[in-house]
């Protein structure tokens, strides 16, 4: 296995302080205590600064930098870079969330719009990244050091106590695997179960059959609007996810909107998969722990889930 469990725990200790300890706690959800864990009280309002502090930190400062992403991990790989920096260069698709690419703007990051979904912007991103020796692509859920900083989440949830089951949205893969990666380490009977949108299934049928499997991709989740899988990502999945379930787009809006009146906090859609996964989903176990990934809304998110 080459996700390094030394290197999460040292991660958990060193990525930029910005991004770790987030909050987590109790709440009862019909009738049954789950762990939340919240990971949109940082700078970008998404997990994502956890693996991006740490690649940044190990990068060539010679380099460019070339991501491509639907617009979480694009701005965090810019956050990162610019701190320390490296220039950078983000693919992003031409319907881009406009709050996502005012971020990555904001960084310093020079943007590429191309590509009519996510898929065809890691297609051009591949293609330019390769035409010159200076310019790194950097891959979201192929680069271990990527995951492992995104297993720090796991390193946080365990010290809370023994977990039956921990709840967790798939994209590109990088959270999952580096949470289960330390999770069955360290409690090797706790089920990680994954959440992908019945829109892009994609994941599922690839952890399923071993070997990625492209699918077509319809859903209002662009965090986890994966249409082809990556095959170091779904490797990993094999070895260490127990499950993956499915919701639909209605269950993620009433999950955004059971997670801004209970908890005051604003997901946007494959942030709140989690929720919804427990709430269609008989999972099993009394202790279940779930993280909240992502608050970058677009317009009219919001007021859709407060009308809803």
């Amino acid at each position: 296995m080459d996700l390094r469990l030394d290197r999460i725990d040292e991660l958990s200790r060193t990525i930029d302080p910005e991004f770790r300890d987030s909050p987590q706690f109790t709440v009862d959800l019909d009738g049954r205590p789950v762990l939340v864990k919240i990971e949109t009280m940082n700078p970008l309002r998404c997990f994502k600064g956890r693996g991006a502090s740490a690649f940044a930190a190990s990068a060539d400062p010679g380099m460019t930098v070339v991501v491509a992403s639907s617009g979480n991990f694009g701005q965090a790989m810019a956050y990162a870079c610019g701190k320390r920096g490296i220039t950078i260069e983000v693919f992003l698709p031409e319907d881009v969330n406009p709050t996502k690419l005012a971020a990555i703007r904001s960084f310093g990051a020079k943007v590429h719009l191309s590509g009519v979904d996510t898929d065809a912007t890691k297609k051009h991103a591949r293609e330019y990244a390769a035409e010159r020796p200076d310019r790194l692509l950097v891959r979201d859920g192929a680069e271990p050091l990527i995951a492992e900083g995104a297993g720090t989440i796991a390193v946080e949830l365990l010290r809370h106590g023994p977990l039956d089951t921990v709840v967790v949205q798939i994209g590109d893969g990088a959270l999952i695997n580096g949470i289960a990666r330390r999770i069955k380490a360290n409690s090797p009977s706790t089920r990680v179960v994954g959440v992908c949108s019945t829109g892009a299934p994609a994941m599922l049928h690839s952890w399923r059959t071993g070997e990625p499997v492209e699918h077509a991709v319809t859903t209002i989740a662009e965090g986890i609007a994966i249409g082809s899988p990556l095959p170091e990502s779904v490797r990993w999945m094999r070895k260490l996810v127990d499950d993956i379930v499915l919701v639909d787009d209605s269950a993620l809006f009433t999950a955004m909107g059971q997670a801004l009146r209970g908890f005051g906090v604003l997901l946007e859609p494959s942030g709140a998969a989690g929720l919804a996964a427990i709430a269609a989903h008989d999972l099993p176990g009394e202790r279940i722990a779930v993280v909240l990934t992502g608050g970058n809304t677009r317009p009219g998110q919001l007021e859709a889930i407060v009308t809803a």
